[in-house]
């Protein structure tokens, strides 16, 4: 978590009006009490109403809040096209946490930025291959993906032809008209990219550590000036 959403969080914690200690805003956090300390005496330092002590507790003082999120003409259009492609093209949960998401941006965007939000005339059309099957998979996807576990796949490539890999999956990655796996697949010991829709059944091996060479990063570093290949899981490197 970044400083800046920490900060966010513990101010969050604190409105409830009650005291809570460092210790358990570090649990809620996953940091430990000294940084709290600190956050929340940096806190202090810039103006923030918050009473108490290390080894007491805090509580914010009624009346504070948060001034209003302030976004450009930009940044408002990418936001709500963003949620748009994502509702059409996304996984369900993707989708509907987009629209949730911007909801709640919308309860505290200040007039004029709510203006530009709701003037944004970009949409997104759901294809026809779009359907729920592949949307559940890719919500699927992600979940392992933050779970950091091992998949099996039963895929079938371009031709038809059926195999089964077990992989670890890093991302997926959208190519404008298809969902494509980044994977490190351990039968060919190197990084493989598996169409999405071309995936038959996925079941988890367990879970998987992060190790040098296989991971994301790698991946960005061998492939930066690559063009990988989407059609089937061939090599990255060769078209």
């Amino acid at each position: 978590m970044r400083r800046a959403d920490r900060l966010f969080q513990i101010v969050q914690h604190l409105r409830g009006g009650r005291l809570t200690t460092a210790k358990d805003l570090a649990e809620r956090l996953e940091v430990s009490p000294r940084t709290i300390y600190r956050d929340v005496a940096d806190l202090m330092a810039n103006g923030v109403p918050i009473d108490g002590e290390a080894g007491l507790g805090y509580m914010m003082r009624d009346g504070y809040d948060l001034p209003p999120l302030m976004f450009t003409r930009a940044e408002v259009t990418a936001l709500v096209a963003g949620a748009r492609l994502i509702r059409a093209w996304g996984g369900a949960a993707m989708a509907l946490g987009a629209e949730n998401a911007l909801d709640k941006i919308e309860t505290i965007l200040p007039a004029d930025a709510l203006e530009k939000a709701q003037s944004v005339h970009v949409y997104a059309i759901a294809p026809d291959g779009m359907d729920d099957v592949l949307r559940a998979r890719l919500d699927a996807m992600e979940g392992h993906i933050a779970a950091s576990e091992r998949l099996k796949l039963s895929y079938r490539d371009k031709s038809g032809a059926a195999t089964q890999r077990v992989v670890r999956p890093l991302g997926v990655w959208f190519w404008g008209q298809v969902w494509t796996l980044v994977a490190w697949c351990e039968l060919r010991r190197d990084f493989r990219m598996f169409r999405v829709d071309r995936v038959e059944d996925m079941r988890v091996e367990g879970v998987f550590a992060a190790e040098s060479g296989k991971m994301l990063s790698d991946f960005l570093t061998c492939e930066a000036d690559k063009i990988p290949d989407i059609e089937r899981e061939a090599p990255l490197t060769k078209p």
